[in-house]
């Protein structure tokens, strides 16, 4: 069995898995806010420690551990910027009572999860060289903005972890060179793609266009927003039509992806495609299938052609950053141990 856990700014997703035929086999997750826990194993303990609809788990059932974390991960080790937590794989391992244990930067546990997908929870929002192998690109945008490299060795995708959300926001025109000044003055300085293709960046273009284009902000939208969370609030309302300042906050939105996206595929030459996760795309596929995000992702002038050619498809599972960190841990753990979980379910099969 395997213990995979998706750790975030305000929540934290774990899930237990086992293997039927080679296939990740899920057996029960859960999420916990994160602020209720003072460190990620105590998070963990009341996972395994079950409740009224599931039993406790055995620790000595559990093979290994892999936990995706928002960050750069060193010698086993990370301090969340978000939470006031330290991990480190050795602690993890002696808390826990679990051998093997790993944390590896959430993007890439996206990246090791897209194999394990099904078909049907990945969808083509532009087709290109179907037929095309090579390096892809992970852009997602949720929370923050996340990126990771896939470089193709010839038999595989091996998962590069990036900061590469945090490289510095180029406007491509006179709107954005406008949004860049706002913010540049709202942040005292330097503006990451960060602050525009995120869910913090949804509700800073929505006031850039309330601050400087004085768009006209109904009163219903105001007391919706109070109520309710205001980048749910703008998707929405974008997508229904029912407001001109929420559709055109996501149309900014939608551009500034499309062009961080094919950025990315420039830079990896993406010849394998373009994957979009994080939580927003496929909660937002209307937005995105309006052509304001393809549009800017191949406006690449002499390297437009080369855009056309790269696939570009949405994770529509949210739990590939678990199915990745599953996959990673009994891989990992059968190097160390000489015992595959995996390789065995295949053979009982």
């Amino acid at each position: 069995m395997i213990l995979a856990g998706d750790v975030g700014g305000t929540k934290v997703h774990l899930a237990l898995y086992d293997f039927s035929g080679g296939r990740l086999h899920p057996i029960r997750d859960q999420k916990f806010p994160a602020h209720e826990f003072a460190a990620l194993d105590a998070v963990v303990n009341a996972f395994l420690a079950g409740d009224d609809k599931s039993p406790a788990t055995k620790r000595e059932e559990i093979l290994a551990a892999c936990f995706g974390v928002p960050g750069p991960v060193r010698n086993g080790r990370l301090k969340l910027t978000n939470l006031p937590w330290t991990l480190d794989v050795r602690d993890l391992s002696r808390l826990l009572s679990i051998q093997h244990v790993f944390l590896i930067n959430d993007l890439e546990a996206n990246g090791y999860g897209i194999p394990e997908l099904a078909p049907e929870m990945v969808y083509t929002l532009h087709k290109g060289d179907e037929n095309a192998v090579g390096h892809r690109g992970l852009v997602s945008a949720g929370t923050g903005l996340g990126e990771a490299l896939l470089i193709w060795d010839g038999k595989t995708h091996q998962p590069i972890p990036s900061e590469g959300g945090h490289c510095d926001f180029a406007a491509r025109t006179q709107r954005e060179v406008a949004l860049l000044e706002y913010l540049h003055g709202r942040l005292n300085g330097r503006v990451s793609f960060e602050r525009v293709v995120s869910g913090l960046g949804i509700k800073n273009v929505y006031e850039f266009l309330c601050d400087v284009e004085k768009m006209d902000e109904p009163k219903w939208l105001c007391n919706r927003m109070a109520g309710e969370d205001p980048n749910v609030v703008i998707g929405e309302c974008a997508e229904d039509g029912s407001s001109s300042i929420c559709f055109e906050t996501m149309k900014i939105f939608a551009s500034a992806y499309g062009a961080e996206a094919g950025n990315l595929a420039l830079k990896v030459l993406a010849t394998g495609g373009i994957y979009l996760g994080g939580g927003i795309a496929p909660k937002r596929l209307k937005t995105m299938q309006n052509g304001f995000f393809m549009q800017a992702f191949m406006d690449k002038g002499r390297m437009s052609p080369l855009l056309q050619s790269i696939p570009v498809r949405v994770i529509l599972d949210d739990t590939c950053a678990l199915l990745g960190a599953a996959a990673y841990a009994e891989a990992r753990a059968a190097e160390l141990c000489g015992r595959s979980e995996r390789a065995e379910s295949v053979q009982l099969s």
